[in-house]
């Protein structure tokens, strides 16, 4: 397991790599799906990994449950639907405090773009580096997905006004809670490497 970035050890920690990509593949003709098991052969190999991600996952585990959903949703290769919901609901807590109140009307919308603003900020932070593009670059983008995929129809008109704050809340509420989340495995990362 490399160290490189607290993004990829909080989703290395929480994965078990298999033994061989032969068997990978036969178990997937035979179910039609990958699963994860944890037999595989035991070698020195697998038990530094183990030791290390026993670590990172002992300073996953110190955060708050909101925290520890949402880079679960980001970063954990078993991410649940909970973490999802979970992370959903604590971006939208973030980002409504940050921004000015609004109507009752509009803040039922405001959860399905906040909905939409982690879909993307999940996207362009896969993979651990920061290197995704975000799925909606434009304005039509993010409307369009937002209609396609939660139903929700927004209007172009006022864009900006409407929503480019709110929008930018949710972006920043994001950055927030994952620099959070991620300073527990960073610190975990740093007294490693200290260590070694």
């Amino acid at each position: 397991m490399k160290l490189n970035s607290a993004r990829m050890a909080w989703h290395d920690a929480l994965y078990m790599p298999r033994d061989s990509q032969g068997a990978c593949m036969q178990e997937m003709g035979l179910l039609g799906r990958m699963i994860q098991k944890t037999e595989r052969s035991t070698n020195a190999n697998h038990a530094a990994h183990q030791a290390i991600a026993g670590r990172i996952q002992q300073a996953i585990d110190t955060l708050p449950r909101h925290l520890k959903a949402f880079g679960d949703y980001m970063y954990s290769p078993m991410a649940t639907d909970d973490d999802k919901e979970e992370a959903e609901e604590a971006l939208f807590r973030v980002a409504y405090a940050m921004g000015a109140n609004m109507t009752a009307k509009k803040f039922e919308k405001a959860r399905l773009v906040a909905v939409g603003v982690l879909h993307r900020y999940r996207r362009m932070h896969q993979g651990g580096q920061s290197e995704g593009i975000d799925p909606c670059p434009t304005p039509e983008a993010f409307r369009s997905w937002l209609d396609d995929v939660l139903g929700l129809q927004l209007s172009s008109e006022q864009w900006g006004r409407e929503w480019g704050g709110f929008v930018q809340s949710c972006f920043d509420a994001c950055n927030d809670l994952d620099k959070t989340a991620l300073v527990p495995v960073s610190l975990a990362i740093k007294m490693m490497k200290i260590a070694a």
